[in-house]
């Protein structure tokens, strides 16, 4: 990565429009006016990729200086396919109310702010203070981002199956950030709640688990999910299942995998290793998705923070809102909908078609 200029500094003249004394008149007409920045300064194309290296990929808490060339890439990835500069910053603290106090001090530097990395349950709490405290959109990709594209997915896998995502079964192995927000996403794109199973690393989550923390974002899904109290683990949870998101790490057993109604759709989106291996998901379902790139279906966030943010930031949204998620949602799964295949419910991350469509779809929910 680099900063390189947009306009030639070549003589004094050069010199004199880009800094002293021409910019002067910049800093004075913003002084006057606050909402120039957006036009005047980079701050209208620029986000902030911000992490405490507690989550970094499948590594873990590797800290800030380590989590570095993943945010380094993650910023290349917004300029390659959403046309947006982005900044990564490293954070060498993981106390939430430090982390929310240092990202508020710069967030006049930016015109959104793309958390990433940051572990559960801290994260729920840093995006919420954040979203509601600063007048720029604040994006957690871990949980939205996948929750986007999973959704997008599962909206295609339903309609080449000819399956209503109302009536579909559907089992979550992981109730961290992704499998949290996935779940809700499922349940605002169609899924009904009721007919969700979410589980951790102690079981399913069912309304009157004992251990859930009274408030936790765990107790909030179980209030609304499982209908039918099914404990124990992810072996009870897929009996009869149609779907199942992974999006845990742990390993799923063949034969959990096995009891899963016919015609099933499994996404295993750990990475490096799914929790159900390709060959063998694909002896039981009849959509296979995970998150690597050398498989078919790859859910992939790129699909969705690109365009999510240039969207975002070209219509001035001060937030990221449900509707901009479940419109960037639609787009992704409209690029392929004319031409679904089994190994083909999402498009290619590399598709260049993605980030202006997502773009498109956001601005107008904006």
């Amino acid at each position: 990565m680099a900063v390189a200029s947009t306009v030639p500094l070549s003589s004094r003249e050069d010199l004199s429009l880009a800094y002293t004394p021409g910019v002067a008149q910049v800093c004075e007409a913003i002084a006057a006016d606050p909402a120039l920045t957006r036009e005047l300064t980079w701050v209208g194309h620029t986000v902030a990729v911000v992490t405490d290296g507690s989550a970094v990929l499948g590594l873990g808490n590797i800290g800030p200086r380590a989590a570095m060339p993943v945010m380094e890439g993650k910023a290349v990835l917004f300029k390659q396919f959403g046309g947006v500069d982005a900044v990564p910053v490293c954070l060498d603290t993981q106390d939430t109310e430090e982390i929310i106090a240092v990202v508020k001090a710069l967030a006049p530097s930016f015109g959104g702010i793309n958390l990433e990395d940051i572990a559960a349950p801290r994260c729920f709490e840093i995006e919420r203070r954040l979203d509601a405290e600063l007048p720029i959109p604040v994006f957690h990709d871990d949980q939205h981002g996948t929750a986007i594209v999973v959704l997008a997915a599962l909206r295609n896998a339903a309609r080449l199956l000819g399956r209503d995502l109302g009536d579909l079964r559907v089992a979550v192995s992981g109730a961290g950030a992704a499998g949290i927000a996935v779940t809700k996403m499922l349940i605002a794109g169609g899924v009904d709640a009721g007919r969700v199973i979410v589980c951790d690393s102690k079981g399913t989550l069912y309304a009157s688990r004992p251990d859930l923390a009274l408030g936790s974002e765990k107790a909030g899904l179980a209030a609304i999910t499982n209908a039918r109290h099914v404990a124990n683990g992810i072996e009870a949870a897929l009996a009869g299942a149609d779907v199942l998101i992974g999006v845990s790490g742990g390993q799923i057993a063949e034969s959990a995998v096995a009891a899963m109604a016919p015609d099933s759709m499994i996404f295993a989106l750990a990475n490096p290793t799914p929790e159900v291996p390709p060959a063998i998901a694909g002896k039981y379902a009849a959509v296979v998705a995970t998150g690597r790139s050398d498989f078919p279906n790859q859910i992939n966030n790129v699909l969705a923070f690109p365009g999510i943010f240039r969207g975002a930031l070209d219509s001035g949204a001060q937030r990221i809102t449900e509707a901009m998620k479940l419109a960037a949602a639609d787009a992704i799964a409209g690029i392929v909908a004319d031409d679904l295949r089994a190994d083909q419910i999402v498009p290619s991350p590399l598709d260049p078609r993605v980030a202006p469509a997502v773009a498109a779809a956001v601005i107008a929910a904006a």
